[in-house]
């Protein structure tokens, strides 16, 4: 006999006020003992949350832990057959899980999460999505989460539990451009400065900390951003009001691998972001537009 499939619940444990208080009194009390910190995000509204990097079971508590600590209603993806297990599958369900059925094709699962999100897009609510898949080493992302923001119209809520400055939560709201291989490489680059805590397990690869860069430098590489493009020393100057910008602070940020230098025959020099400095810059900003 074909089991009937399940759906998402709307009640889950951030609806139980006994529960709900109880749990952020103990997250409370440990992030504060362990100097963790929870991230709070400014997007009002439901969004497609990835969280990487994902290389223990520890990453799954924090997350879980940074949520309830501010008032964040989490659901995330289980193999369905997980939630079908009496008394474990009905505590996954409770606890956020989304049950997912491959074999019914993925396009059908899609469509039952749309219809749920559609639904929810209005709430403070993250659909969470593990782009790694796995604990262990892969070199790849999936990007299952991608095509679900891009059809619910809803931006994707970079979360981090990061080991290095013991940090949970979202960090960038990242609006999408509608170039895929741009959006994706963008969003790792990201994350190439999270650290886990096996690092050896990340993808992409843990390249090190934030550098340090100034207000100023900071302020010059989001006006290069938002400049979609290429654009020269002295239109950034005009943007900044900065008439003193040399191109020796430009080179400067070309040496920290942030910004490059365009060799396009014309009297002017162009410069433009690389993907390390798109990177940076969303750690250095909740949004962009």
């Amino acid at each position: 006999m074909t089991k009937k499939a399940l759906e998402i619940r709307d009640r889950t444990i951030f609806d139980g006020f006994i529960v709900k208080y109880i749990l952020k009194l103990i997250f409370k009390v440990w992030f504060k003992l362990t100097g963790w910190k929870a991230i709070k995000s400014d997007h009002e509204g439901a969004g497609v949350t990835i969280a990487a990097p994902h290389t223990s079971n520890w990453d799954v508590v924090y997350a879980m832990g940074a949520a309830i600590l501010l008032d964040i209603k989490i659901y995330f993806s289980i193999k369905e057959s997980w939630c079908q297990i009496p008394i474990i599958g009905r505590l996954m369900m409770w606890m956020g899980g989304i049950p997912i059925n491959r074999s019914s094709g993925s396009q059908g699962q899609i469509e039952k999460i749309k219809k749920f999100v559609d639904k929810h897009k209005n709430q403070q609510i993250f659909f969470l999505f593990t782009p790694e898949g796995t604990r262990g080493k892969v070199n790849k992302w999936k990007t299952g989460f991608y095509h679900l923001a891009q059809g619910c119209h809803l931006p994707i809520f970079l979360a981090k539990v990061d080991f290095q400055n013991k940090e949970s939560g979202v960090f960038h709201t990242y609006y999408l451009t509608g170039n895929k291989e741009e959006d994706i490489r963008s969003i790792q680059e990201s994350y190439k400065k999270v650290r886990g805590k096996f690092p050896e397990l990340q993808f992409p690869k843990y390249t090190g900390p934030m550098p340090e860069l100034s207000d100023l430098e900071a302020r010059i590489l989001k006006t290069v951003y938002t400049a979609k493009g290429i654009t020269t020393r002295l239109e950034i100057a005009a943007k900044l009001k900065a008439h003193k910008l040399s191109t020796a602070m430009l080179d400067f940020l070309i040496e920290k691998g942030v910004l490059e230098k365009i060799d396009c025959h014309c009297s002017e020099p162009h410069y433009k972001l690389t993907f390390a400095g798109k990177g940076c810059l969303l750690h250095l900003y909740p949004a962009l537009s």
